[in-house]
């Protein structure tokens, strides 16, 4: 299916607007431009296209408000940031949206909310809920009170997980940049803009880097990511310039701009998807080649002969990382025994777990039902 099919035919938009564009680049929220989006918003959903819009621009803000030239370092002066910022941001949405008689509806999440399974449950419930009632969901991570360990890292992340969470069919990623090129476009006068390309082309990977603003976390690599985690559940993803005059319904009409990065995988269940959601692993597994063979190519199930070490303190049921020899993570599954059972049974046949751990449990360290290749 290509760019103009995804597009017309989507009727669930993620949306997610990054520091800079919000903020005229940290001289305060640039309100002309966000009056703008959510004129082309509203216009989407007079189309009968759900959107959820995820934003950043909290801390940018709260910096603006506070007179601050630098983003602080410091975890909690970065949440003082946040809370300050928050109240201004959600504000001057609801403003805008009211004029089209939307009613915006604040969310914030952290890692616990995808992370664990009842809360993830919980999260897609309440989204569903604010979608039925025709709500505009706004969403952002929640900084004021996630600690740094399990911090979601930016909002390009944020929204992938929120694409998953709610099975949206495309992701729009507005930024400062045209899209994803061959090179920086900022530093080689030879950058070719990728119009299309599969989202799990991991040539893309070697075109882009780690390239932070001082206003936001994230760099083109997490946009990248985010379009690979998204394309787990079956969304594309567009990545595009919010400086475009009227980007986002020129993108609706099916218009040719920025990158598009289509999913060209089977759709992963619910429970697969929450398992790839995950951000941070409780530990990992390192795999011989044999066994690194079987769960790539052969979709098998986890067996204590094939792992060789282990790494980190987990439990029965936590999510862990499954490594090659090389130590690429290549899978990632909920583990049948603790770090400290696993240590036992290393290279031992499934026959001999029993005598080993001390009880009759399960025969694969991760079920194949339970893992997902990455």
């Amino acid at each position: 299916m290509n760019r103009t099919a995804y597009t017309q035919q989507a009727k669930r938009w993620v949306i997610k607007i990054g520091s800079a564009l919000l903020t005229k680049d940290g001289k305060g929220l640039d309100y002309t431009a966000m009056a703008e989006w959510t004129k082309q918003i509203a216009s989407l959903r007079q189309e009968n296209i759900e959107v959820i819009l995820v934003s950043s621009g909290s801390v940018a803000e709260g910096m603006s408000r506070m007179g601050w030239t630098s983003r602080p370092t410091d975890l909690a002066e970065l949440q003082a940031a946040a809370a300050i910022g928050q109240t201004g941001l959600i504000e001057a949405y609801q403003s805008e949206f009211q004029k089209y008689q939307i009613q915006a509806a604040q969310v914030l999440l952290t890692h616990d909310e995808v992370s664990n399974r009842k809360r993830y449950l919980n999260a897609r419930n309440t989204l569903r809920a604010l979608l039925k009632f025709k709500a505009l969901p706004i969403i952002n991570e929640n900084d004021t009170v996630a600690l740094e360990e399990l911090r979601l890292g930016d909002n390009d992340t944020l929204a992938a997980l929120v694409a998953n969470l709610t099975e949206a069919d495309l992701l729009l990623i507005l930024t400062d940049q045209q899209g994803l090129f061959t090179k920086d476009p900022r530093h080689n006068d030879d950058a070719q803009l990728i119009s299309e390309e599969s989202a799990s082309n991991t040539d893309l990977l070697s075109f882009v880097g780690e390239i932070a603003t001082t206003l936001g976390s994230g760099g083109m690599a997490t946009k990248l990511i985010a379009a690979q985690r998204a394309a787990k559940s079956g969304c594309a993803t567009i990545i595009a310039s919010g400086r475009e005059d009227g980007v986002i319904s020129r993108i609706a009409k099916g218009e040719t701009i920025g990158t598009f990065l289509k999913p060209d995988e089977s759709q992963l269940s619910a429970r697969k998807q929450w398992i790839a959601s995950q951000v941070q692993a409780g530990g990992s597994l390192t795999l011989d080649s044999g066994a690194s063979k079987a769960i790539q190519s052969q979709g098998t199930s986890l067996l204590p002969i094939g792992v060789g070490s282990a790494s980190g303190e987990f439990k029965r049921g936590d999510v862990v990382d499954c490594k090659n020899p090389e130590g690429r993570v290549i899978a990632r599954g909920l583990v049948n025994y603790s770090s400290d059972e696993v240590s036992k049974l290393f290279k031992q046949p499934s026959n001999k777990i029993s005598e080993i751990v001390g009880y009759a449990g399960d025969t694969e360290l991760i079920h194949r039902d339970n893992l997902v290749v990455l």
